[in-house]
């Protein structure tokens, strides 16, 4: 008996693996959607890069206010009731932007959709902790987090392969495909175990409060974490929105070489987001982060400093290789707080993170207005030093396990 519930823990975590890395892939793919259509959308409708801004702003607020929703239904509810209707919707509210013909319809839709694409992350991550031994979760989260590159790079490739055909409309109905992960868990993942034994041995009617990530003990973590995750998703959206634009615009790239140079700089992404899991696990997770975040501050204005287009292809995957943070946080998070609360207060830091960061783009749109879009995306450069400054503040917890 024992014997056979340490194989089905195995599988389980395999699946948790295997399964969160393609709902994740979706939920990156369905950002990266709206990056790689920008350009089209600008001129189909005749918009400003601010006003375009404000479209990748709405879905970043939905994911700040799915933190505070998702995040409470997955500690009072289960995981993955919960996950499964995050995929599902999110996925069908960007297949609707093949409808769409207004700025105000799509700007709808991408608030709508971020409400469901927020609670992706926090109970993957939640999953992750709860069914992967400590000493591996650095790695087990950077490779499930990793699918983030992959993602991106789907949807600059589906975006080469769709729009000069079909129209950037077209190009949203590929959202749908969240669907398949969706039923994925829904068949192959139980429930978290750690949850419902958590689950059991509360008393009827108790349910867990918004205010318990803000407890006497718990405050300082949730506070901090967030304030390092807005720091570093600021830098991260504030340049990821429009690094299309810049090359195809002030590199004079066209926008087929630009969404190819996009797919190789995610490719380095990939590589880095494993890299730091393996070094997650060998030099504490903490530091890894830290190690992530300076790295990105330091290789981003080397990047956007160069105007050779060789120079770009090779330099652009050494600085998306430090960009593995969101990964490592992924692992990080989680162990910050309890079961009862684990997927409220991680979700919470990082989805706040990407909600505060909605107006990076919108920001950066003006910035690009005024001056260029490098020195916007320069801008980015010093939110990711200080993202790394408050991690230092942050608790060592693999040293305490």
């Amino acid at each position: 008996m024992v014997s056979q519930n340490k194989g089905r823990s195995k599988n389980v975590k395999w699946h948790v693996l295997g399964g969160g890395f393609f709902g994740y892939m979706f939920d990156a793919m369905d950002i990266f959607l709206l990056a790689m259509s920008m350009k089209y959308i600008l001129a189909d409708l005749g918009l400003k890069p601010s006003e375009g801004g404000l479209l990748a702003t709405a879905t970043m607020i939905g994911v700040g206010i799915s933190s505070f929703v998702v995040g409470w239904c997955a500690d009072n509810y289960g995981r993955r009731k919960t996950l499964f209707y995050s995929l599902v919707l999110f996925g069908l509210l960007t297949a609707t932007i093949y409808f769409a013909n207004s700025w105000l319809q799509i700007l709808l839709l991408r608030f709508l959709a971020g409400l469901g694409l927020g609670g992706v992350w926090s109970i993957i991550v939640a999953y992750i902790a709860e069914t992967w031994p400590a000493h591996q979760r650095g790695r087990a989260a950077s490779f499930v987090l990793s699918s983030f590159p992959v993602g991106a790079g789907l949807a600059a490739f589906l975006a080469y392969a769709i729009i000069p055909h079909f129209g950037w409309q077209a190009l949203f109905l590929t959202g749908a495909g969240s669907i398949l992960p969706a039923l994925y868990f829904l068949i192959f993942v139980p429930e978290s175990e750690v949850w419902a034994k958590q689950k059991q041995s509360q008393q009827a009617g108790d349910r867990v409060s918004f205010s318990e990530i803000f407890s006497k003990n718990l405050a300082p973590k949730t506070i901090l974490a967030t304030l390092a995750a807005s720091a570093g998703l600021i830098g991260y959206w504030g340049c990821s929105t429009w690094l299309p634009l810049f090359l195809s615009k002030e590199r004079g790239l066209s926008p087929e070489d630009a969404s190819l140079f996009f797919v190789i700089l995610n490719v380095g992404m990939f590589v880095g987001y494993n890299f730091f899991g393996i070094l997650a696990d060998r030099i504490g997770r903490k530091t890894a982060i830290m190690l992530s975040f300076f790295g990105t501050a330091l290789t981003l204005p080397i990047y956007i400093m160069m105007t050779d287009p060789t120079a770009l292809l090779v330099m652009g995957p050494i600085y998306a290789f430090f960009t593995a943070f969101v990964g490592l946080m992924g692992s990080y998070f989680p162990d910050l707080f309890p079961t009862r609360v684990r997927t409220l207060g991680a979700g919470f830091c990082f989805n706040i993170g990407r909600g505060t960061a909605a107006f990076a783009p919108f920001v950066m749109g003006h910035i690009a207005q005024a001056s260029s879009f490098a020195t916007g995306i320069m801008v980015c450069a010093g939110f990711f030093c200080l993202a790394g400054l408050i991690m230092i503040t942050l608790p060592n917890i693999d040293a305490k396990q």
